[in-house]
């Protein structure tokens, strides 16, 4: 077993737990270079692969939305003006008040 193993010193036990969960930068500037490199691959990947699933997921809801009109039978009128609604027959007399009511 290591001396150092059974050490108490809370100082240092908080300075190896930092520097275990801490990224080192490699002192080459050709590695640094190629990390920096194969993070920008790898986000690039991440986007176009989000994008892809995205876009995947909106064509889905379309044909998802197409499919399920067919389905649905739509009333289609041979003559597209005609005005649907309903109507009653107002007599000549009160036609007449209201119209004397305005003036």
């Amino acid at each position: 077993m290591f001396a150092h193993a059974f050490r108490f010193d809370h100082a240092q036990f908080q300075s190896r737990v930092r520097h275990a969960f801490e990224p080192r930068k490699p002192r080459h500037p050709l590695v640094r270079i190629a990390f920096g490199l194969v993070g920008l691959a790898l986000l690039a990947v991440m986007v176009v692969f989000g994008v892809v699933v995205g876009a995947a997921m909106i064509a889905a809801g379309l044909l998802y939305k197409l499919w399920r009109s067919r389905t649905t039978p739509v009333a289609r009128d041979a003559n597209r003006h005609v005005v649907d609604g309903e109507y009653r027959v107002v007599d000549r007399a009160s036609l007449d008040d209201r119209r004397a009511a305005r003036r």
